[in-house]
């Protein structure tokens, strides 16, 4: 028999490298964020700011607007990605021909790096060189320019989102379809349950349990997008794509401005907690309302 004693010792290991990869990392930024600290000021060590940090936070303007924009950047890149990362996930638990070769087509993106999808997107965005404002101009004669329009700028880092992210959403849902036992669905049809009410009764609420999962990290990773669209706008036009993230680069790495970035991590990710459990208690309890 297993002992608890052997139980630990086997998992020592993993827990050791998370907490000195993820622990002390957050321990320590939590601790910075409470201090000034500027490496080429006059006074370069650590001074104690107490709550200043957060205080200015509250206040800074330009971080209140990138957060209000990453926040509708997350919310139409997700919604996009989760409806068609469903509907995509139903279509590949049927059977048709090619099915193979567009589940392995429709993974490609997910193999590619996000500062490389980046990089490719400002390729095919380029004014004067890139087929997308050329054929646009061309059949539509829409003048497409990501370095001079904000909307357009803005819809085309949720579309870069979408693609590169769907895939993922797509396979984790179609395999939480997959496993759903069929002895209810089997019971539903000879009770004569049309798609609809199957759908509604039946397969919803057994999925939900992996699409919230899904929901949340895509969530969390929205949030914190970076390198896709630094390499695709930089943060511009003006402050139209700057998100948290890259106002968060722009901040402390210029300004060597450490305390004020570690808060603005720390209060992003308690934002992150906050809103990912108001969202779990919403859908929880409009689930059990339901049912």
């Amino acid at each position: 028999m297993w002992s608890a004693r052997t139980g630990w010792a086997l998992l020592a290991p993993t827990l050791i490298v998370l907490a000195v990869t993820g622990l002390a990392p957050f321990f320590y930024v939590l601790y910075v964020s409470f201090f000034n600290w500027n490496v080429f000021s006059a006074q370069a060590g650590l001074s104690f700011a107490g709550l200043e940090n957060y205080r200015r936070l509250v206040f800074d303007q330009a971080f209140l607007s990138s957060l209000w924009i990453t926040i509708k950047f997350t919310f139409w890149a997700v919604l996009s990605e989760i409806v068609l990362g469903f509907l995509l996930a139903q279509l590949l638990t049927r059977d048709f021909p090619g099915k193979a070769f567009f589940r392995t087509i429709h993974a490609l993106p997910l193999m590619v790096a996000p500062i490389a999808v980046g990089a490719t997107w400002r390729l095919m965005m380029i004014p004067g060189f890139g087929p997308v404002p050329y054929y646009l101009q061309q059949w539509f004669g829409i003048e497409y320019n990501i370095g001079r329009y904000s909307g357009q700028a803005f819809w085309t880092t949720v579309l870069m989102d979408v693609w590169h992210w769907t895939p993922l959403v797509t396979l984790t849902l179609l395999a939480g379809l997959i496993s759903l036992p069929r002895e209810p669905f089997e019971s539903a049809q000879v009770d004569g349950a049309n798609a609809l009410q199957t759908f509604r009764y039946l397969t919803l609420p057994m999925i939900t349990p992996v699409m919230l999962t899904t929901l949340f990290i895509r969530i969390m990773d929205a949030l914190r997008i970076v390198d896709e669209v630094w390499m695709l706008t930089g943060g511009g036009p003006g402050a139209a794509t700057r998100y948290t993230g890259i106002h968060l680069w722009r901040e402390v790495f210029p300004k060597t401005d450490y305390g004020y970035g570690s808060a603005m991590s720390m209060l992003l990710l308690y934002f992150t907690i906050v809103l990912s459990w108001l969202l779990f208690v919403a859908i929880t309890s409009r689930g059990s309302r339901v049912t």
